[in-house]
């Protein structure tokens, strides 16, 4: 009988335990082509449509609005202000109810002895009933815990002020990516066509230089240097091409487009006109010291280190505790079935007049190194301030340069067209003419559209924001006259932050 009941309560254990496994099932292929559905649905739900060719402030404000990473850093501001929201209830006092029921077999009985005479001194009695029903509301409220709760939620108001200035970090690295986007794709839109029609052209002039060649026409040297002569120039065209082909899908994704989409961008005016500065270096400084993003989160994570050092001096303080509370009891013995009660009471807990300058040392440290963290990332700041004003300077140059060299190869080029109505050339020699000329063109342009990208740089190493503090509203409209305004206002010399 022993033996069977042994192995009938192993038996029930390892029941017990199988039922008790937890197991996982793999997500199903339909559900991962659902999720994939639901995901191209969601990133470019209520997305404003593209009316006309897009202009430089129309992309800058769409990737304002609409780029993911943009949507993700406003979510974490959102999430953080609840938690805000949240740690504040921290500071109110502690509130417990309990209701519920007690009862028992037999009856709750004792009897007393004499210590005396070691003698029953009286009979067994009880004073509660088997069955009854019980409810307490108590409420304690810790001074000294309130304190704690109150530095802590300063700091959860802290770390949501930190985000916000991540969200302009990234607010402003979305900014000049799309500005250095947009200037290579214009780039492209307005040399890609070139492209293809000296291609076109190309391809047309090897193919009638190898039926030459088939009919056994010239010399067989000579038609074989100028169909390799053919071949390079295709080759550095397909090298020019592949430089500007991304450029619009990079700018389609920064502006959140479905891809696939054709852009067309609002092609400028004509010229190329040169930004200018009107700004001395000495503001530049000041204004990228108080205005980085990363310099004001190093402000706020000194604040936080602060707040640390005061949690650790409240530790040292005894608490001071209230507490106040309501109770019932069903038991017919009791005279007062219901009853309030309230107390005062001191708490100091000694092990932490022990560690607590352990604890203080250690949070005066943390604040030495986000002070420490500080100074490097403001020498680093304005390291970066300097080197984007000589990226512009440089960059200026060389498009200068890179004008000049276009113009003068465009001259080269048409006198060559010239010629060759006159019979005096070759076609192979035009083509060259027009290949240099196509690459001058495409230097030109990088250069130009590099500069733009400097001078951009250089207000984002500064730290300003691309738009006003306030907007009407959140539309696209008002976000590029918002962006245009910050513009125009750089441009005056204008960049104090209010």
């Amino acid at each position: 009988m022993n033996k069977h009941f042994r192995f009938f309560s192993v038996s029930l254990l390892a029941l017990a335990i199988s039922g008790c496994a937890v197991t996982s099932e793999p997500i199903s292929r339909a559900d991962s082509e659902q999720r994939a559905r639901d995901d191209l649905a969601g990133m470019f739900r209520a997305q404003e449509p593209l009316s006309g060719p897009l202009t430089l402030n129309d992309a800058l404000a769409r990737a304002i609005k609409y780029n993911l990473e943009g949507r993700l850093k406003v979510m974490e501001q959102a999430l953080a202000s609840r938690q805000v929201d949240l740690a504040t209830f921290d500071m109110l006092p502690r509130m417990a109810l309990e209701a519920g029921y007690a009862g028992r077999n037999n009856v709750s009985a004792s009897s007393s002895k004499s210590v005396l005479t070691n003698q029953q001194s009286l009979e067994p009695s009880t004073s509660q009933d088997r069955d009854r029903d019980v409810a307490d509301l108590t409420m304690v409220w810790n001074v000294l815990d309130f304190g704690v709760s109150y530095v802590s939620a300063k700091q959860q108001a802290d770390q949501r002020l930190i985000l916000d200035e991540r969200r302009r970090k990234v607010r402003q690295t979305i900014v000049q990516d799309v500005r250095s986007a947009y200037w290579r794709a214009v780039a492209a839109e307005r040399l890609l066509g070139r492209i293809d029609s000296l291609t076109a052209r190309v391809e047309q002039a090897r193919k009638d230089s190898q039926n030459l060649s088939s009919q056994r026409i010239g010399d067989p040297v000579q038609a074989m240097n100028y169909q390799r002569s053919l071949i390079e120039a295709t080759r550095q065209l397909e090298v020019q091409r592949k430089a500007l082909s991304l450029a619009k899908t990079e700018l389609a994704t920064l502006i959140n487009l479905p891809p696939g989409t054709d852009v067309k961008l609002a092609m400028p005016a004509e010229g190329y006109p040169l930004p200018e500065f009107k700004v001395s270096m000495d503001s530049l400084e000041h204004e990228a010291l108080a205005s980085r993003p990363e310099l004001r989160e190093q402000d706020y994570q000194s604040r936080i280190s602060a707040a640390e050092t005061k949690k650790a001096m409240l530790r040292l303080l005894p608490g001071l505790e209230f507490s106040a509370g309501g109770h019932y009891d069903s038991n017919s013995y009791l005279v007062n079935q219901s009853w309030a009660d309230y107390g005062v009471k001191v708490t100091w807990n000694l092990f932490n007049v022990i560690s607590a300058p352990a604890a203080i040392k250690v949070a005066k440290a943390g604040e030495d190194v986000a002070a420490a963290r500080r100074q490097a990332l403001s020498m680093a700041v304005l390291a970066q301030l300097y080197v984007a004003q000589a990226n512009y300077q440089e960059a200026r140059r060389q498009f200068q340069t890179s004008e000049e060299l276009a113009n003068l190869d465009g001259q080269i080029t048409q006198e060559l067209r010239n010629r060759h109505q006159a019979q005096g050339i070759g076609e192979l020699e035009l083509i060259q003419g027009e290949l240099n000329n196509l690459q001058a063109d495409l230097q030109r342009d990088l250069a130009y559209a590099e500069l733009r990208n400097a001078y951009g740089q250089v207000f984002a190493s500064v730290g300003l924001d691309p738009l006003p503090a306030q907007l009407k509203s959140d539309s696209l409209s008002d976000i590029g006259q918002g962006l245009a305004s910050r513009e125009e206002q750089w441009q005056r010399g204008e960049i104090a932050t209010p």
